[in-house]
């Protein structure tokens, strides 16, 4: 049984799958930590960038929170003080340690945060294979959630080492092993046009979504057309070389502030090593694939680029509407690669997996949408302001994770993200 079966599919799961796909799911972030040396754990070089430590404790204490103290009778809190260390952004739930000072931590030692998630994963079993009938739909329900809330962390743990590690002067790899990604020359770009018309937009179907996906709703298109790949690296260097970056007639107001106030003058992690630009990976530091998708670019860059290119980027109804007929399949986490790769096919291609595409798109709330009731109607909803969708999923998401209707979402200025560019254009 594959993870996306195994996580994502409807209510009435047998418990034995939910307990297979529980413990398949904490593997994988403690097999993403295996590279690291006991040092990297506690490292916070950016307020945005939580420590690897943090993130394997902050998913635990989610299963602890939500799941454990009010499910499991009996249950012995692992140590009081994480649930204010390890508590992310939860109002309801009481106080929390700040965002930036998560890297002033040393203390647990990784070695208790290890045996934390130990505790947890013992209790997390007897609640699945224990819990009253009764009980057992509105703790399938959590369940999901959780286990979907651990993958979205899996990404920002290498995310968040990627940032950690190339800050760092030696520039270390955090894995050396990684294979080449597919290299060679890129596809041409072409459009594929689409007519618009009355569409439904949203989740509708069986299987897990997250709340802000529903309700699903109407949303009328004028025509379009969407790019067939994403932009390459070598075009997105053609807009630095052509002073993409000191022209203030191609950017937004707010963009054009933060690339004087921050003196960006290409994408996050590109570096110039003896005239010849190069790219901190997960791997280390490697020539500029040329053909590759550019990646770790904010939405005022995609933005300003569109703008040069002359085109604009999709809103996240056209991205969905395009993406309807296309396979949820790509370069995901499962892939091992942990970095984009040339586009081969035909057609629409890499809309899943490579790089999350921005969108025009703010990130608000679907028309009809309600903040579900508790704390954990504070996951999505309270995050809606000033932050802009991405579609799609990345090279670090873990393959099934995401769908046609899920929407990832950063501030405009966040570039820390596998985060690419798809060109739009109107079709009169």
């Amino acid at each position: 049984m594959n993870d996306r079966a195994s996580i994502n599919q409807a209510p009435q799961q047998r418990r034995e799958d939910w307990a297979e796909a529980y413990m398949r799911v904490r593997a994988a972030s403690e097999a993403l930590c295996a590279p690291l040396c006991i040092e990297d754990y506690g490292v916070q070089s950016a307020d945005f960038a939580s420590p690897p430590k943090w993130h394997l404790a902050h998913v635990s204490w989610f299963f602890e929170t939500f799941l454990l103290e009010p499910y499991l009778p009996g249950y012995a809190i692992f140590d009081p003080a994480f649930r204010t260390l390890f508590n992310s952004y939860y109002e309801q739930v009481g106080e929390f340690h700040p965002r930036a000072e998560r890297g002033h931590l040393s203390r647990p030692t990784v070695e208790a945060v290890y045996r934390y998630r130990a505790h947890v994963d013992a209790a997390m079993r007897a609640l699945i294979g224990g819990a009253d009938e009764a009980q057992w739909p509105a703790i399938e329900t959590r369940l999901a959630i959780g286990l979907n809330h651990e993958q979205q962390h899996q990404e920002l743990l290498l995310t968040d080492i990627k940032q950690h590690f190339s800050v760092n002067p030696l520039r270390p790899a955090y894995r050396s092993d990684l294979a080449t990604p597919r290299q060679g020359d890129a596809l041409p770009l072409a459009w594929q046009g689409f007519e618009g018309g009355l569409i439904g937009s949203g989740f509708d179907g069986e299987g897990f979504c997250y709340d802000n996906e529903r309700p699903r709703h109407r949303v009328f298109l004028t025509p379009f057309s969407l790019a067939s790949r994403p932009v390459t690296n070598a075009e997105y260097l053609a807009f630095v070389d052509a002073g993409g970056y000191r022209n203030p007639a191609l950017w937004l107001s707010d963009g054009w502030a933060t690339v004087q106030r921050l003196g960006w003058g290409g994408p996050r992690y590109w570096e110039r090593i003896g005239g010849d630009w190069h790219e901190f990976t997960l791997g280390g530091m490697r020539k500029l694939d040329l053909n590759a998708p550019v990646s770790h670019v904010s939405h005022f860059e995609a933005d300003a680029y569109a703008t040069w290119a002359g085109a604009r980027l999709p809103t996240e109804a056209e991205w969905e509407h395009a993406a309807g007929a296309v396979p949820n399949e790509g370069n995901f986490v499962d892939a091992d690669l942990l970095h984009p790769q040339t586009a081969v096919g035909e057609g629409l291609v890499q809309l899943f997996g490579d790089v999350w595409e921005h969108t025009a798109s703010a990130y608000l709330a679907y028309p009809g949408y309600r903040v579900p009731e508790g704390a954990l109607g504070e996951y999505n909803g309270k995050f809606m302001s000033g932050q802009m969708v991405l579609r799609g999923g990345s090279c670090a998401t873990p393959a099934g994770h995401v769908r046609g209707t899920y929407r990832n979402f950063f501030y405009p200025q966040e570039r820390w993200q596998f985060q690419g560019i798809r060109l739009a254009q109107d079709l009169t």
